[in-house]
């Protein structure tokens, strides 16, 4: 079957100039790497925020971490996507800040549906680690340009060659040091610059003047490191320049070479340098594949798919908000959008831009920005908002659970509202639910034990709900479908104690154990039993 095609276009729309200011990006890593840290400082140096955890909004202070959730602060993890818009230099940037534990890796999937590109942080003790190179992998499946920042170098860390290497091996990339240390941890001198020739001392914890030097060899140096390190310097960068390749902004955009920046991120060291390069190389909004057609950014008509939904982020106001990633044309405050799962029309009368929790209404948005849309329980992930036409973009994953588990309800009056608060939870992604064909418990699915603590503690916070859990007799869950209406309801007559419906009234089997899903799936060979489903 043919390629879709993209619409032919005018030169140079005011949609298409507007989007190649954009730089929408994604920060992934293992938990700890310092993720988190980094995107404050991308923040700082943006000037969203002036002081770190401080937001300028009409004269007053505002705490805007990213991890803005109590259970987040309290256990200095992110289990939520943030997002933040700010500019820099002549680029406007969103920045989506993902859950690092793999507990809520099906978020961070989701988001980097909504990205273009994104920065992988590495721990310089701990080089790559299982999370980032299952999160790489996703990067890789979309050919993803990525951009690599070595955080910690002000602690004792790795070999910066032996770091590299790691990069090339274990993901099949090509590093391109941008920067280059002399010492790490209690001995690092700073940071010299192959390309510029130019260093920048470190001392004491602070991060002293860039200056131009003639080379590594310049005796200007020695004012920061003995001879000997000066020599290791010497040596390091006739490797580099043997070993490693020139940046190829194309090869980079291809997903084959990786820019990789040495720096500490907690002292604000080479922040700048990194966010300056994603303005100068990273890509700008790029087409968008849909059922019948591609989407281009520089299109006259709206178009853009919600990726996440986030309830409760002002608990006093019980709100819900979809966030969309525009696609195409230039959007404005109030107008007249169709939902295409629903068919029907919706007016968007509060859109809302993001810095972390802080929000402010948008009054017009353009292709790759993230726009908040307010609404109760008529969006959900995976659903395709457009200015007329009936698109259905692709791609957005939902993922079989790995841990089934039965809800047990405190208080028996409530079961109701508890019905009502999973469904919110879920549309989340925060976890799946499935209402089984008999018997009236609800049955929760997660990918990881973490997001059981956090349902818990979400229910009791936002919603007065105190529950516990059960062990379920079932092991894993899979959709089913089939080409034949009437081999589907044969199969569902036969199997009913092991049938529940999701959120969306799909079919799913409910496994007993691995014997039980193989067995089922040799019994019934014309059916699709399925672990991975896209959302429309």
């Amino acid at each position: 079957m043919a390629a879709p095609q993209a619409k032919t276009l005018p030169e140079s729309s005011e949609a298409a100039r507007a989007a190649a200011r954009r730089r929408t990006f994604a920060i992934i890593s293992h938990p700890d790497a310092g993720k988190t840290t980094l995107t404050e400082k991308l923040l700082l140096a943006g000037g969203a925020i002036h002081l770190a955890g401080e937001v300028r909004a009409r004269g007053e202070a505002r705490r805007t971490r990213s991890d803005w959730m109590k259970i987040e602060q309290a256990r200095g993890i992110s289990v939520t996507t943030s997002v933040m818009t700010f500019d820099f230099s002549d680029a406007t940037f969103n920045l989506l800040d993902t859950p690092g534990h793999e507990d809520f890796s099906e978020d961070t999937y989701r988001t980097l549906t909504a990205v273009d590109s994104a920065v992988m942080v590495i721990d310089a003790a701990k080089g790559i680690e299982s999370q980032t190179r299952k999160l790489f992998e996703v990067c890789r499946l979309r050919d993803m340009p990525i951009v690599t920042f070595i955080n910690k170098i002000d602690r004792e860390g790795r070999d910066p060659f032996e770091l590299l290497d790691e990069v090339s091996e274990s993901l099949a990339l090509d590093p391109v040091p941008m920067n280059w240390p002399v010492g790490m941890g209690g001995i690092l001198r700073g940071l010299y610059e192959p390309g510029s020739s130019s260093f920048q001392p470190f001392a004491e914890g602070k991060c002293g003047t860039r200056f131009g030097v003639s080379g590594p060899d310049d005796p200007v140096l020695l004012k920061h490191m003995n001879a000997e390190e000066q020599a290791k310097l010497v040596e390091d960068a006739e490797l580099i320049a043997a070993a490693c390749p020139a940046l190829e902004v194309g090869s980079y955009l291809e997903g084959h070479q990786t820019p990789v920046f040495f720096g500490s991120a907690l002292k604000n060291y080479y922040v700048e340098d990194l966010l300056g390069l994603l303005s100068r190389i990273a890509p700008p909004p790029g087409a968008q594949p849909a059922e019948k057609r591609t989407v281009d950014p520089g299109e006259d008509k709206v178009s853009g798919f919600v990726f996440k939904v986030q309830a409760n982020m002002d608990p006093k106001h019980r709100d819900r908000v979809a966030f969309l990633r525009l696609c195409s044309g230039k959007f404005k405050r109030g107008m007249k959008l169709r939902q295409t799962r629903s068919g029907k029309t919706m007016a968007v009368h509060n859109p809302i831009l993001f810095l972390a929790q802080s929000r402010e209404l948008a009054e017009e948005a353009w292709p790759g920005d993230i726009v908040g849309i307010p609404n109760h329980g008529t969006l959900r992930v995976g659903d395709t908002l457009s200015e007329g036409e009936e698109l259905r973009f692709t791609g957005i994953p939902n993922f079989a659970p790995e841990i089934l588990r039965r809800v047990r309800l405190g208080d028996p009056l409530k079961a109701k509202h508890l019905g009502r608060a999973l469904q919110d939870l879920a549309e989340e992604g925060v976890t799946q639910v499935f209402r089984p064909l008999i018997g009236a418990s609800w049955i929760v699915g997660v990918v990881g034990a973490l997001q059981l603590d956090v349902l818990t503690t979400r229910l009791e916070a936002e919603y007065g709900l105190e529950i516990g859990f059960e062990d379920s007799p079932f092991y894993t869950a899979r959709w089913v479908d089939g080409d034949d209406p009437k081999e589907v309801k044969a199969f569902c007559d036969r199997n009913r104690t092991s049938l529940a419906e999701d959120r969306d009234g799909f079919t799913v089997y409910m496994a007993r154990n691995a014997w039980d899903l193989g067995r089922v799936q040799e019994d019934w060979p014309k059916l699709r039993f399925t672990a991975v489903k896209e959302r429309f």
